[in-house]
């Protein structure tokens, strides 16, 4: 009886006359998405016994599409060095092992540091959820800055166009609360966070943001540069974003900010990297493993902080997928061997390739920096950037890099400079920065030590590669 009925009321009910978007449509719990994560969930380890030089961080997951980038990103925010990893994502899984070491070359035995990797990664992180990385972002560092605008600028670099662009914010009454500025082959591309000099809020008003974008693109445009459009991959640009909105990672931001400048420089052989003639270029060679139909990259050259970052990151935004990795860092050298394809599961072909090479080159190169930094920190206040950095025009110093954060009232600046013809910064100009920039704040001058040595070649022998696993030499062992 209770059978019958039911099939009548269905009847009765598919007999209606209603329209398409009334019809009822099939029901999805909303928590469905999280079902793979509940059953299960990330899983990080901080091993701290197996090796005496390093702290072993292991992640375990289901894998997802940018999972590996959003684990570089909470390891690269804490300022961890990776000197050796092993990725692999195949079968639906990942799991990767980082040795890594703090600033200090140090193993990471801080608590608050541990707990938060193992918050950022695991089970309580939103490592699988469909909206991307959990992880605070380097947007302004691992503080909190409050109520803000973002500026996004991008265009042809030149020396004193630093002091310019603060001299300009400090003008229309816009305090700098964080900003970070990277220059590549005469290019520089800056994230620069503000508030209202008088109200401390965020800078929303169409009239006033207009105001601020038409002067911050006539100084990007200084000397002619970036004509006609002006807003060109080539030419000046400036963005705006306020709160939520406000690009999440500023490292890569930064990056696709620069990236579409690769394509336009077309061959990657441009201008060499600041510091002369001394210069390590990158070595970037990509091969065919056809048994495997991956498309493998390699890369050589003088190891540093966020190298696996950044060549991840460039990847991710390229496109490609990451599915192994194996890293390796041998008398200073990074030398990296990525498995990677296509987002539709093909390899690379050749037009890629070369585009993949440039594109790396300049990834790597552009966070390079030789010279000198000068490391600022005293009470902040409206006009210290502006300030400091005329004095170092004054001085004919180039900003290759900066990266300005302010936490609790305090400014924390750091400087990368360089003289504009690329020889050594004297003992002179340096004790005339102490003495009219170390008044007001503290002053430390440090020496970013130059390249040495030649990146070797593959298979050159010049870098001893007997703990360096690779995935090719394990492929051809199974084929055997």
């Amino acid at each position: 009886m209770a059978l019958a009925t039911h099939v009548c009321i269905c009847l009765c009910f598919c007999g209606k006359d209603f329209d398409d978007s009334a019809r009822m449509l099939p029901y999805f719990d909303p928590e469905y998405e999280n079902f793979n994560q509940r059953i299960n969930p990330p899983r990080v380890c901080i091993d701290n016994t197996t090796c005496s030089d390093c702290t072993l961080v292991k992640v375990d997951s289901m894998n997802k599409n940018g999972i590996l980038l959003e684990v570089l990103q909470v390891l690269s925010d804490l300022d961890l060095h990776i000197f050796k990893a092993y990725i692999t994502s195949d079968g639906g899984w990942f799991m990767d092992v980082f040795h890594v070491v703090d600033k200090q070359g140090h193993k990471v035995t801080d608590d608050k540091t541990i707990k938060y990797i193992e918050k950022a990664l695991g089970p309580e992180s939103n490592l699988l959820g469909a909206k991307g990385s959990n992880s605070p972002g380097r947007s302004v560092g691992l503080h909190s800055i409050g109520d803000h605008t973002a500026i996004e600028l991008k265009g042809p670099d030149r020396t004193g166009l630093l002091s310019e662009i603060f001299a300009v914010l400090a003008d229309l009454q816009c305090n700098v609360l964080a900003a970070e500025v990277w220059t590549h082959r005469m290019r520089v591309a800056c994230v620069v966070y503000v508030n209202d000099v008088a109200t401390g809020r965020a800078i929303d008003d169409p009239c006033r943001v207009s105001r601020i974008k038409t002067r911050l693109r006539h100084v990007l445009r200084g000397y002619g540069h970036g004509g006609g459009g002006g807003d060109g991959c080539r030419g000046a640009l400036a963005n705006f974003a306020v709160g939520s909105s406000a690009p999440h990672h500023v490292d890569r931001r930064l990056h696709q900010l620069m990236h579409a400048d690769v394509d336009a420089d077309g061959d990657g052989d441009g201008a060499p990297a600041a510091g002369g003639e001394g210069s390590t270029r990158p070595v970037v060679t990509v091969e065919h493993c056809e048994e495997k139909s991956y498309s493998v990259v390699n890369v050589r050259c003088r190891d540093r902080s966020k190298l696996l970052f950044d060549i991840v990151c460039t990847l991710t935004d390229m496109q490609y997928v990451v599915f192994h990795a194996a890293v390796s860092s041998e008398a200073n050298f990074g030398i990296q061997e990525l498995y990677i394809r296509r987002k539709d599961g093909k390899t690379l072909l050749k037009d890629e390739a070369e585009r993949v090479l440039r594109c790396l080159e300049a990834a790597i190169s552009r966070r390079v920096s030789e010279g000198f930094t000068l490391e600022l920190c005293g009470r902040d206040r409206v006009g210290l950037l502006s300030d400091v950095t005329r004095v170092l025009r004054e001085h004919g110093l180039t900003v290759t890099r900066a990266d300005v954060t302010t936490v609790g009232g305090q400014a924390t600046n750091v400087f990368y400079v360089r003289n504009p013809s690329g020889q050594p910064v004297d003992m002179e100009t340096i004790e005339g920065l102490r003495g009219r920039v170390g008044q007001t704040v503290m002053l430390s001058v440090k020496s970013v030590p130059a390249a040495v040595a030649k990146v070797p070649e593959p298979g050159s022998g010049g870098v001893a590669r007997t703990s360096f696993f690779s995935f090719g030499s394990l492929f051809a062992k199974l084929r055997a």
